[in-house]
């Protein structure tokens, strides 16, 4: 197989996968044990930062290391690090900016998609505890807040039956 297809699958699987990695960390870690940084997520900002930020660092120093090993050559690990720094970078816009509002950008972004995804995020902020949340992915989430977007766009612009 040549050398920059291996590259290519590496840089785009690890960007894939990280969506499953991310949603198993914020179910299983988030909101169990690690609740202690990620509870700051779940109440209402108080400053820029939050104690929740940290997992940005683990996650940075993760990319940090493959791409560091992978320098030399441009191998599979450097482009895993890329791939790992391309969902934090996606991660950051459509989190932060996107659905936090962390910044004034990405405010006008609309389609069924993100507007789904808006919702899905705030069904998971309705709990604030670490039990009972729902919706831990981001990119990934349930057909049915897509469906519910559909389901009132029709609602507010019903068809004629001609």
């Amino acid at each position: 197989m040549n050398t920059w297809l291996i590259n290519l699958l590496a840089f785009a699987g690890t960007y894939l996968v990280m969506e499953f990695v991310a949603w198993s960390n914020h179910k299983y870690i988030m909101h169990g044990p690690g609740w202690i940084l990620h509870k700051s997520h779940h109440e209402e900002r108080k400053s820029i930062f939050e104690w929740n930020d940290l997992y940005f660092v683990f996650y940075a120093a993760v990319s940090m290391t493959l791409v560091y090993f992978g320098w030399e050559n441009l191998d599979y690990r450097f482009w895993m690090g890329c791939g790992v720094a391309a969902y934090g970078l996606t991660y950051f816009l459509l989190h932060d900016v996107f659905i936090h509002g962390r910044a004034k950008f990405l405010r006008s972004l609309r389609s069924d998609y993100f507007d789904a995804m808006r919702r899905a995020h705030r069904a998971h902020h309705k709990t604030i505890t670490k039990h009972g949340a729902v919706e831990f992915g981001l990119l990934l989430f349930n057909r049915k807040w897509k469906e519910i977007i559909r389901r009132n766009k029709r609602m507010k612009h019903p068809v004629s039956p001609n």
